[in-house]
């Protein structure tokens, strides 16, 4: 998967996505992630890509000829199936959206920054726009790259466990199930006792059984859909 994330701020990504999992991927060759500084598109002397609002609107917005040279840019060179803004007020991303994104092949993340962006570029050139919660940041990198993560952990061959991501919290709409380690006792706190046994079927039956309580109890929303 080839991923491109356009920013102002690139150092406050790349640091981010160089690190664990994802820099694994990256190092295997897996993602083949690109970071762009918009400034580098801008037309003025200054690499400017803020300006102020029409209306009087304020705070600053970034500028349209900068992103849509890097986006078009981009294209040039190979087709993208999706061009995603992050934004609070787009779509909420989910496991299930990044399950989905995680089949693509190339995508594009737009980070807004300062008061936002010039809304024809959400018109004209964003196919999906994607929030991580109900709050504001002060720009779009932390979401771009929280989203980047969850995808590319779900691109076989990133996991050293292709099955563990099957088993992780809102996969088939449910919270994950308890999970212990050594030492089975500890202060008197006990590993329940079928952990223990060896009996794989019971053990599954068991998470199950476990993962939809704790889904009806804490994320009671999750088993209606």
């Amino acid at each position: 998967m080839r991923i491109d994330i356009l920013t102002v701020l690139p150092e406050m990504i790349e640091q981010t996505l160089s690190c664990s999992i994802i820099g694994r991927a990256r190092n295997k060759g897996l993602l083949d992630l690109h970071i762009h500084q918009l400034r580098d598109y801008s037309t003025n002397k200054w690499r400017r890509v803020d300006d102020y609002p029409f209306g009087g609107e304020p705070g600053m917005v970034m500028q349209i000829e900068p992103i849509d040279r890097c986006i078009s840019a981009l294209k040039a060179e190979r087709e993208y199936d999706e061009i995603i803004f992050t934004s609070p007020d787009g779509e909420r991303f989910t496991q299930g959206v990044a399950n989905e994104l995680s089949l693509k092949n190339n995508l594009i993340f737009l980070c807004g920054h300062y008061k936002g962006i010039d809304y024809r570029i959400r018109e004209h050139l964003i196919t999906r726009e994607f929030s991580i919660g109900d709050y504001v940041l002060t720009g779009g990198e932390l979401p771009a790259a929280i989203m980047t993560d969850a995808i590319v952990r779900l691109i076989p061959g990133v996991l050293g466990d292709a099955g563990s991501a099957l088993s992780d919290t809102f996969q088939d709409n449910l919270l994950a199930p308890p999970i212990y380690t050594r030492p089975a006792e500890y202060k008197g706190w006990k590993v329940p006792d079928i952990l223990l046994s060896g009996h794989e079927a019971n053990i599954a039956n068991w998470r199950i059984q476990q993962a939809e309580e704790r889904t009806r109890r804490l994320r009671p929303d999750l088993l209606g859909k």
